[in-house]
């Protein structure tokens, strides 16, 4: 089984750059007061905003004009300790009069109080010409686009470990001109409950297992704007996440992550990955079906610039033909054993293989 194309890729993009998404998340969180917004754009983003405000404040329930649900998410070590998080949304299109949108994201650490209004806060404040301190969120950030036909979105967002609630406000977005008599403008709200992983504790962990449809190289550094519509590029290496988990026979299976708190030897880990496939049974049991050879990571095997001290990230990656599956669903485990330490870690993920 073939696993060093995507080995050689994951383990360029982890020695360049992997951390940059977040570095643009992160200067992007507050784009929403820096950027010069046209009047409509003022005018939606403080219709999202409220939205957010009334409905995080319990003073109305959540509007459900547009249906919008979360998809998928993934969690991946950032550079200052917090957690990059690039995540996918699923918006009804169909209930929109057209494609243009206001997407609100705002997160709050779990129970913490909503806060007042604008229009209350003015009221407590003695100087009524000065505006009202701005709340500042664990992240918040406004994004106007089109959502596409199958409804599928996917942006980002970069936290500290603990445990958050997510707000995301979607509204029809105000056009230039809108004509008279207009239909007021559809919204939709999600909102959810979010545990960020730590992923600085000595212990040895991984990121979120992701199986993709697609991982490509990247020719050209992206700009800011393009990093926020992309935010599955990951250095120079883009990843396009399975939505389904349902892999065809005449495909493969591509599977990448990133292993910490491995112990090293300058600058390079011994670390050894196991892959082993299980087929589950129609009764709900399953049994053993193949595994690969293992992967070493090692000072032989890994690119003489890679140094964990450097804050280069450790890939564990795989590339699978999936001709000899027959149909059903798998459950793949992955072993982890860091030499070094004598730490091991076992993580599971479960696809499907289609005829």
């Amino acid at each position: 089984m073939n696993f060093s194309r995507l080995l050689t890729l994951a383990v360029a993009a982890a020695s360049l750059a992997v951390l940059s998404p977040v570095v643009e998340a992160q200067n992007n969180q507050n784009n929403r007061q820096e950027q010069q917004r046209s009047q409509a754009e003022q005018r939606d983003i403080q219709a999202v905003v409220q939205l957010v405000d009334a409905v995080s404040a319990g003073k109305m329930p959540a509007p459900t004009d547009i249906a919008v649900a979360w998809d998928a998410s993934h969690n991946v070590k950032g550079g200052d300790g917090s957690t990059y998080i690039p995540f996918t949304i699923a918006i009804n299109r169909s209930q929109m009069a057209a494609p243009g949108a206001a997407v609100y994201v705002r997160v709050v650490n779990k129970g913490a109080p909503a806060p007042a209004p604008a229009a209350e806060q003015n009221n407590r404040n003695n100087d009524r010409n000065q505006p009202p301190p701005r709340v500042v969120y664990p992240w918040d950030n406004v994004h106007f686009l089109d959502v596409p036909d199958g409804g599928k979105v996917s942006r980002a967002m970069a936290l500290k470990p603990g445990e958050y609630e997510v707000f995301i406000a979607v509204k029809e977005r105000t056009p230039a001109n809108p004509p008279r008599n207009a239909p007021p403008a559809k919204t939709g709200l999600l909102r959810r409950d979010l545990t960020v992983p730590d992923f600085n504790a000595p212990d040895l962990s991984t990121s979120s297992i992701i199986i993709a449809d697609a991982i490509e190289p990247v020719n050209t550094p992206l700009t800011r704007e393009q990093q926020q519509e992309n935010p599955y590029v990951f250095g120079t290496m883009k990843v396009v996440p399975s939505a389904t988990m349902k892999l065809k026979k005449a495909g493969e299976l591509q599977v990448l992550f990133w292993i910490y708190g491995t112990q090293q030897a300058a600058g390079k880990p011994n670390v050894l990955v196991e892959y082993n496939f299980h087929v589950k049974n129609p009764d709900g049991t399953e049994k053993y079906f193949n595994k690969t050879a293992p992967q070493e990571l090692n000072a032989q095997t890994l690119p003489p610039q890679f140094d964990v001290a450097m804050g280069h990230q450790l890939p564990g990656s795989l590339v699978v033909p999936l001709m000899s599956f027959p149909a059903g669903d798998y459950r793949l485990e992955i072993k982890i054993t860091d030499k070094i330490s004598g730490k091991t870690l076992t993580q599971n993920t479960n696809f499907t293989v289609e005829a």
